[in-house]
């Protein structure tokens, strides 16, 4: 069984905000998949579909970003997921907007989503996969860029392609795993 997480925080006034990325993908993973991801469980939202002959959790925890790691290492115990069977999605400011990266571990670096779950899981040794949402602009506090809607009609335009990229990806590690998924959608994403 694996586990597919989206991190956002919950609330209408959060949706499609640059945060909420990860619930963003999951949303259009839940559409190719016909999974609807609406059973609360582990203070989440997730539903349990079939990818490549595997069991897939796709889930949105709810308790906001900054604790993530509360739902996430729950989730894991109660389904058994071993760390190399968690794929993490969230946004990243330090890529370039519109692209993505795949990853099979590494440090959180400046987001608190995934600092909550590296705590709670005491390991690093999952894969993630980041989201470039646009870095932030000189004259705005990390927090409100994070939390602010895409500005235009091209912004939003590059970010669904990169989201449907995402859950592609996502669906790639799934059946052939991070190496296959890094293989085909890192170069992609340099190649655009």
């Amino acid at each position: 069984m694996k586990l597919i997480v989206g991190l956002g925080n919950p609330g209408r006034e959060y949706e499609h905000s640059r945060h909420n990325t990860g619930f963003d993908v999951l949303e259009i993973l839940s559409q190719m998949t016909s999974t609807p991801i609406a059973k609360a469980q582990s203070r989440a939202l997730i539903g349990q579909t079939s990818i490549g002959g595997d069991k897939v959790i796709l889930a949105r925890p709810q308790t906001f970003m900054n604790a993530s790691g509360e739902s996430v290492k729950p989730l894991m115990d109660f389904f058994k997921i071993p760390p190399e069977n968690l794929l993490v999605i969230y946004d990243d400011i330090d890529i370039p907007q519109g692209s993505i990266r795949m990853r099979p571990n590494g440090s959180a670096g400046s987001h608190n989503g995934m600092k909550s779950i590296i705590y709670q899981l005491h390991s690093e040794s999952f894969a993630r996969l980041r989201v470039g949402v646009g870095q932030k602009p000189a004259n705005w506090d990390l927090a409100a860029w994070v939390l602010s809607q895409y500005r235009d009609v091209k912004e939003r335009e590059l970010m669904f392609d990169a989201l449907k990229s995402a859950a592609e990806a996502a669906v790639c590690w799934a059946e052939k795993g991070v190496n296959a998924a890094m293989n085909l959608y890192n170069k992609k994403q340099e190649g655009k």
